[in-house]
């Protein structure tokens, strides 16, 4: 699937994004794009691929996936064969407080990926979902929960689109592994937001395994989940991560809980009440099914999605992001700010 092939990464320059990029280059590719609109992080990974053995030189893009004719331009003239759609804003917290900018950049700027692709008969498009896509309390997890539907949209025939939802990847931007960390390095204090607060943990080696695995699948289907283990409390995480420093959890180093953030929930879920699992050829994946229909107003709701950034109305944004995603439910911290009930 990737030697000889043309690859598309988006958000190459990033932890998930940049790891995958090194992945990739291993496997011999014929040419490798890699798209970022962070000049510095673009910069680091042509660094990093620059002391790892290749064959190809990698082709450095710096925009951004709302860009509709740098995107054009991009797949018709490098003709990927392979999409890896990583680029996506993360941090839950951080996108409560910016809400135009997640869902400018998780929810239509994959719709103007897949679009592009589509357009162009790119034949495999495989973005990086997220486990916070399930009944999403954040608007980060909506965003992406509407990317996801936006492949669904847009698959096609000639272009077979993929998403992949993971967990907490560990030593990813914006992980809590390398915040506590730094606060244990410092003697503390530890901060867990509840001591009952549990995630699904990935290491960054079985994330990229779990992408690559999926993009290799031929059977149908647009949404699929790992088989995972049991979630963590993250209290537990924080614990370990003390020990793993050679010292005691309460006693050398204290842990403090915060109370849980603007978007957080307490635990996470892999599907929702309406979707289903179904077992598919690779015994690590799941493909998910739904019983629920996409939106017959689909397209237009993502047009008028547009219109609201546009105009930057954040309050008559939310509305469509409800609809779009029914089981959404706003922060009451977004909430707070707009001082507005969705329908």
């Amino acid at each position: 699937m990737i030697t000889g092939k043309r690859i598309l990464v988006t958000g190459a320059g990033g932890s998930i994004g940049s790891t995958l990029a090194k992945a990739l280059v291993a496997h011999d590719p014929h040419a490798l794009i890699l798209l970022d609109h962070s000049e510095h992080n673009l910069y680091r990974v042509q660094v990093d691929l620059s002391t790892t053995p290749r064959c190809v030189e990698p082709i450095p893009i710096l925009g951004d996936v709302c860009d509709g004719a740098l995107l054009a331009e991009v797949i018709e003239r490098y003709r990927p064969e392979v999409i890896y759609h990583s680029a996506a804003f993360k941090h839950v917290p951080l996108m409560e407080a910016n809400p135009l900018a997640a869902i400018r950049n998780n929810a239509l700027g994959t719709f103007t990926l897949a679009r592009a692709a589509a357009d162009n008969a790119t034949p495999k498009l495989i973005m990086i979902s997220t486990d916070k896509a399930v009944n999403p309390h954040s608007v980060m997890g909506a965003s992406k929960r509407i990317a996801e539907l936006a492949l669904t949209r847009l698959s096609n025939t000639l272009t077979q689109m993929k998403a992949i939802r993971l967990g907490n990847v560990l030593s990813s931007e914006g992980s809590v592994v390398p915040l506590f960390r730094e606060q244990i390095s410092r003697g503390g204090p530890v901060t867990v937001t509840h001591p009952d607060a549990t995630r699904y943990f990935l290491s960054m080696g079985q994330a990229i395994e779990l992408v690559l695995a999926m993009g290799a699948l031929e059977e149908d289907g647009t949404i699929f989940v790992p088989v995972m283990g049991n979630a963590i409390t993250i209290l537990d995480l924080a614990r370990r991560l003390i020990k793993e420093a050679g010292l005691r959890p309460e006693e050398d180093v204290p842990i403090i809980f915060t109370g849980l953030r603007p978007g957080d929930k307490m635990t996470e879920d892999l599907t929702s009440a309406n979707e289903f699992l179904e077992s598919t050829s690779d015994s690590k994946l799941y493909r998910v099914g739904a019983s629920r229909a996409l939106p017959n107003e689909f397209d237009v709701l993502i047009s008028d999605l547009a219109e609201r950034l546009h105009s930057r109305d954040v309050a008559a944004l939310l509305e469509i992001v409800s609809r779009l995603v029914p089981e959404y439910r706003p922060s009451d911290f977004l909430l707070g700010s707009l001082k507005y009930s969705p329908v």
